[in-house]
């Protein structure tokens, strides 16, 4: 998938500035497709000069003016194109996961440390991700909301960015406490440093 294919998905919920569009990348989008506002800003020029977004300016009284995109019919038809296209499998590329696969090797309390930093992240995105959920569906109970809300998109993708962050908490939760484990046992001298 191209940062392209997210900027314009992203853009369905209307006209939005750059600086809109970071912040909703930062909410609803990035726990799918990561991007720095600075390649947002070069993606919409790029969709602009594609005529899949269509840009307008608007002056403000105290501050510089701002640029707002909306998506073309040719962003809605390039969209569609996307959909038709086969999805590639994802993959996991994580420095933590490396760090643990050679765990044995070295001294684990650092990546203890950066195990429970992370669950501790994943925690505080739970916590988001709920509100966020609960912001989007209204009064409404899920079921109800996933079978008449007229888009269900942000809400099914913010679905899938809080069971990751959930797995995310849990495995770091549990594989801290295995290493705190092994930490204790090596220490006692239970376990030898190859073993440990």
């Amino acid at each position: 998938m191209a940062l392209r294919h997210a900027v314009l998905a992203a853009l369905l919920d209307g006209e939005s500035s750059g600086y809109q569009l970071a912040k909703t990348f930062d909410l609803g989008v990035a726990n799918f497709w990561h991007a720095l506002p600075q390649q947002l800003y070069l993606e919409l020029t790029k969709l602009e000069k594609a005529g899949l977004v269509e840009g307008r300016q608007v002056i403000q009284e105290s501050r510089p003016p701002k640029r707002l995109f909306t998506i073309t019919e040719e962003g809605l038809e390039e969209l569609a194109r996307f959909a038709e296209t086969t999805a590639k499998p994802s993959f996991i590329r994580d420095d933590l996961l490396v760090k643990v696969q050679a765990v044995d090797s070295a001294p684990m309390g650092p990546v203890i440390e950066q195990l429970d930093d992370r669950a501790a992240m994943a925690a505080a995105k739970i916590d988001i991700f709920e509100r966020f959920l609960r912001r989007l569906r209204g009064d409404l109970d899920e079921d109800t909301f996933l079978s008449t809300a007229d888009r269900v998109g942000p809400y099914l993708t913010c679905l899938r960015g809080l069971r990751f962050e959930q797995e995310t908490a849990e495995w770091c939760a549990r594989t801290a406490a295995a290493l705190r484990s092994r930490q204790t046992r090596r220490a006692e001298g239970g376990l030898s440093p190859r073993e440990a």
